[in-house]
C-alpha cells in the first residue's frame, strides 16, 4: 500500500510543494519517503519497465541500499538506474 501526501517543506517558485511525503509498507512495517514528483514518476516508470509493481522495487532497494535513509536510497537509485540506460544508448 502506497499513500501520498504532500509536504510541505520546500516549495517551487509558483508555490507548489516539490517533495510528496509517501507512505509505504516494507516487510510489514509502514514507513514513509518524501521525494520529488520526477523521482517518484521516474521510480514508478522503472518499475514498469522492469515489470514489477512499485512496492515491490522499494523493497529490493530498501533491501540493497548503504544508506540509512530510504529517501536518499531512492534517489540514487533512480540516478544509478538512468545512468545505466545513459551509458547503453551512447556507448
Amino acid at each position: 500500500m502506497i499513500t501520498t501526501r504532500r509536504s510541505g517543506t520546500r516549495k517551487s517558485p509558483l508555490g507548489a510543494s516539490l517533495n510528496a511525503k509517501r507512505s509505504v509498507v516494507i516487510n510489514g512495517h509502514k514507513t514513509s519517503v518524501s521525494v520529488e514528483k520526477q523521482f517518484w514518476d521516474a521510480l514508478k516508470e522503472i518499475a514498469f519497465l522492469n515489470g514489477i509493481g512499485l512496492q515491490e522495487l522499494i523493497t529490493k532497494i530498501d533491501q540493497d541500499r548503504d544508506h540509512s535513509n530510504l529517501s536518499s536510497a531512492i534517489r540514487l537509485f533512480v540516478l544509478g538506474s538512468y545512468r545505466a540506460k545513459d551509458r547503453n544508448i551512447t556507448g
